[in-house]
């Protein structure tokens, strides 16, 4: 099958199929945006009950992510974390004829989406080239809500060849798309940087909403009144929206945040780098899960820890 260059190509290349695994709060809605494209999409799940509501807009369900790599010419995978892409991609322990990777053909793409370590994209790109498959890094910025609405903004990594295969197949998830080079472990290196620009972001505006309350302040003024002043950033003001107003199903959970700071932190060293910041707020989120905050909002999580530890737990502030 000839490989397409544009979108519109792509759409007409009525044989290329798509295999998406990992249907989570963030792939659910990316699989829905590609069968809104009209994608001839194969999806796999762990719990086989999150497939369900997509078969009604035409998805095909696989049994294993075997059947999907030999089913499809080009593979997404939004997995929780690297032990997950381990199991899925190279097959459990003891059984790797079930893993994706040995049954994907010479010359398919797989785009890996997820935020995993640098580490295991690495190895990700010498079983790839080992295999003769092709291999590109496409993590993405944004929370489930944007993925509803296509408005991930994706770092890109990877040979040219195969980043031009990926970015039509990319532009029904996003509002932009940046490529980083092309070694794909760079795209996912970024990614883990990125969060930790947001756990940085939600720390400072935690400690400074328990200032503005042991001051008097509402830290709804107080917010509005700053950025106005200084950041004009609708991205604060999302996340401090949600520090505010806690969501009934949280977007990230504080287990999230604290694998994605573990794996920037390993990555960091590898290379000799050390970050105070990081390693202040690893404390944060390790005190964080003894104190049964693991599946909060990643965001309300650490405005609760900014308050405990700043003696205004029982406040105002934060509304339940």
């Amino acid at each position: 099958m000839r490989e397409c260059d544009t979108a519109s190509e792509v759409e007409k290349e009525f044989e290329l199929r798509i295999g998406f695994l990992g249907l989570g709060k963030m792939g659910e809605p990316m699989a829905k945006r590609l069968l809104a494209a009209r994608y001839d999409l194969t999806v796999w799940n762990r719990t086989h009950e999150r497939t369900a509501a997509l078969v009604g807009d035409g998805a095909q369900v696989a049994a294993m992510p075997a059947d999907v790599a030999r089913e499809c010419d080009v593979v997404m995978t939004m997995l929780f974390d690297d032990a997950a892409h381990e199991e899925v991609l190279f097959g459990p322990r003891g059984l790797p004829v079930n893993g994706l990777l040995g049954a994907l053909r010479p010359g398919a793409l797989h785009i890996a989406m997820s935020t995993i370590s640098v580490v295991l994209s690495e190895r990700l790109t010498e079983e790839h080239a080992r295999r003769g498959q092709a291999y590109v890094a496409a993590p993405v910025f944004g929370r489930p809500n944007i993925a509803e609405a296509g408005r991930l903004w994706i770092a890109l990594a990877g040979a040219d060849d195969a980043v031009a295969r990926a970015r039509p197949l990319l532009a029904p998830l996003s509002r932009g798309i940046s490529v980083v080079g092309k070694e794909p472990w760079k795209a996912h290196a970024l990614k883990l940087g990125g969060n930790f620009l947001i756990s940085a972001m939600i720390h400072a505006l935690g400690e400074s909403f328990v200032y503005a309350e042991s001051q008097g302040i509402d830290p709804t003024v107080f917010f509005e009144t700053v950025n106005s002043a200084l950041f004009q950033s609708p991205f604060y003001a999302a996340y401090a929206n949600v520090m505010l107003h806690p969501p009934e199903h949280p977007g990230a959970t504080m287990e999230l945040g604290a694998k994605d700071l573990r794996l920037l932190r390993e990555a960091a060293e590898s290379r000799g780098a050390r970050l105070s910041l990081a390693d202040e707020l690893a404390g944060i989120f390790d005190e964080a899960r003894k104190q049964g905050l693991g599946d909060e909002d990643w965001a309300v999580g650490q405005y609760r820890m900014a308050q405990r530890r700043g003696g205004g737990e029982a406040s105002e502030g934060v509304k339940e």
